[in-house]
C-alpha cells in the first residue's frame, strides 16, 4: 500500500519477470513463445481524462461503466509521418483485435486480454493514481479523421469499441495468476484459460455472440432474484404474507390503503419528508391507486414531487412483468415518481428494464411488504399484525376521492 492505496507494481509482481507497466496509454506485454505459438499475456490500457482535448491528446475516450462499453482512441498523433496502424499502440491493439475475432474456442483461448484503467484525481492531484475499470474484448475497430496538433491539422487514427466483461463472480477483480500463467511458456492456452474469470471462459467457449449476456451491466447488480423477493416457505414471514393476501383477496380497494401506508413508511425511512394524500375511487382512477407527495428541501432550495402509487394484491407466486411497470411509468409526468406495491415479486427482466431505462419508480415486493407491516405492528400494536391492518383501514376510510394527482402540490 502507498498512501492508503494498493500499489500497482506490487499487485502485478511476477518473480523473475519484467514489471507490468502503465506508463503509456497502450502497454502491451512482450509476447512469449508458448507451446501453441506466440502469445501476448495481456495489454494494459490507460486513459487519462485530464489530458482529453489537449494538443497531445485531442480525443476523448468514453468509459461507460454502467453498460460495459469503452470507446478508446489509438496512439497516432498529428505530425507523424508513419502509417496510422504502425504506431506501437495501434499495432498492438490491431493484433489483439484479430485474436478477438477468432472463430474457434482454440483461437480465442490464445487471444490477448485487455485490462483497462483510467487516471483518477486523489488528494487534489489529477496524476499518479489509476483505478481498474475491467477486462475487455475488442468488438470493432474504425479508422477516422481527427483534428489535432498546434496547427489543428487533420490526421488519421484508429478508435476501438471494447466490451467490458462482467466480473461480478470474481468481485470485479482479475486474478494475477491468470496473467502469470499466460507469461509461462510451458503453459498451454487451454490450461491458462482455466484460471481466467468466468465471463472470459464463456466468451472463449461461445464467441462474440455471447457478449450481450457477458457484458458488464450495473443493472444486474441492482436486480434481485425472484426467490429473494419472497419469504422463505414455512417461515413466520411467509405465514404473515399469506394472511395479508387472504385478508385482501377480492378487496382491491382495501389493499390500496395498506399499500399507501407501507409506501409512506418506506419513503420516510429513506429520510424523506413524505405526505400521504388520498386513495383514488374504484372507477376512473387513471391508473393510480393512491397519491402522495415527497418534499425535498425548503423555500427556494426545495421542491415537491408527486407520488403516484399502484397496488396489486396477487398470489404470492405471481410475477409482476415489465409491461405492468411500464404502464405505471407511462402515466408519470415530469416531477412525478411512482411506487408499485405488491404481495408478489418482480420478474428479473422487469427490474433490468427499470434500471437500464432509469424509470422513476420504487418497487416494493411481498417480502418487503410483510417486513414493513411487521415492523409497524411491533411498534404500535404489540406485534399484532391483524390489529395493525385494521388500524390502517380505519384511518383511510375518509380519504377516498377522485381529485387530480397534481392537487397534492397545493396542500
Amino acid at each position: 500500500m502507498l498512501d492508503g492505496y494498493p500499489n500497482f507494481h506490487h499487485v502485478t509482481f511476477s518473480p523473475g519477470r519484467k514489471r507490468a507497466l502503465l506508463e503509456r496509454g497502450i502497454n502491451g506485454m512482450a509476447k512469449v513463445s508458448a507451446l501453441g505459438g506466440a502469445r501476448r499475456p495481456a495489454i494494459f490500457i490507460r486513459s487519462s481524462p485530464w489530458k482529453a482535448g489537449t494538443e497531445q491528446t485531442p480525443w476523448h475516450d468514453v468509459f461507460d461503466m454502467d453498460n460495459g462499453h469503452v470507446r478508446y482512441f489509438g496512439d497516432h498523433k498529428a505530425g507523424l509521418s508513419m502509417a496510422p496502424g504502425t504506431t506501437t499502440g495501434n499495432a498492438t491493439l490491431l493484433d489483439a483485435f484479430d485474436g478477438h475475432q477468432g472463430r474457434t474456442p482454440e483461437a480465442r483461448a490464445a487471444a490477448t486480454p485487455l485490462l483497462l484503467f483510467r487516471s483518477v484525481s486523489r488528494n487534489g492531484q489529477p496524476k499518479g493514481h489509476v483505478e481498474f475499470c475491467g477486462l475487455g474484448v475488442i468488438e470493432r475497430t474504425e479508422r477516422l479523421v481527427q483534428w489535432g496538433g498546434s496547427d489543428h491539422t487533420t490526421f488519421v487514427n484508429y478508435v476501438y469499441d471494447i466490451a467490458l466483461l462482467d466480473l461480478a463472480v470474481e468481485g470485479d477483480e482479475v486474478a494475477w495468476e491468470w496473467i502469470e500463467a499466460r507469461r509461462d511458456e510451458t503453459v498451454t492456452d487451454a490450461e491458462a484459460v482455466q484460471l481466467a474469470p468466468t465471463a472470459w471462459r464463456e466468451w472463449v467457449k461461445h464467441g462474440i455472440s455471447a457478449l450481450p449476456r457477458l457484458r458488464r451491466r450495473v443493472a444486474r447488480a441492482k436486480v434481485s432474484k425472484v426467490r429473494d423477493q419472497r419469504p422463505k416457505p414455512g417461515s413466520s414471514e411467509h405465514a404473515d404474507l399469506e394472511l395479508i393476501y387472504k385478508h385482501f383477496d377480492g378487496r382491491k380497494h382495501d389493499f390500496e390503503a395498506l399499500a399507501s401506508a407501507v409506501a409512506a413508511r418506506v419513503l420516510r425511512g429513506s429520510g424523506h419528508s413524505y405526505v400521504e394524500g388520498w386513495l383514488t375511487r374504484r372507477s376512473g382512477d387513471g391508473g393510480a391507486d393512491f397519491v402522495g407527495r415527497i418534499d425535498l428541501g425548503s423555500g427556494l432550495a426545495g421542491t415537491n414531487l408527486v407520488v403516484l402509487g399502484q397496488a396489486k394484491c396477487v398470489k404470492l407466486d405471481t410475477l409482476v412483468t415489465a409491461e405492468q411497470i411500464a404502464r405505471v411509468v407511462a402515466r408519470l409526468r415530469r416531477g412525478w415518481i411512482g411506487v408499485y406495491v405488491t404481495t408478489g415479486a418482480y420478474s428479473e427482466p422487469a427490474q433490468t428494464e427499470m434500471v437500464e431505462d432509469q424509470y422513476p419508480i420504487v418497487l416494493i415486493n411481498g417480502s418487503e411488504l410483510v417486513r414493513e407491516l411487521r415492523a409497524m405492528a411491533r411498534d404500535d400494536h404489540g406485534g399484532d399484525l391483524t390489529a395493525c391492518i385494521e388500524h390502517i383501514l380505519a384511518g383511510q376510510e375518509t380519504v377516498i376521492t377522485n381529485r387530480r394527482p397534481e392537487e397534492i402540490l397545493l396542500e
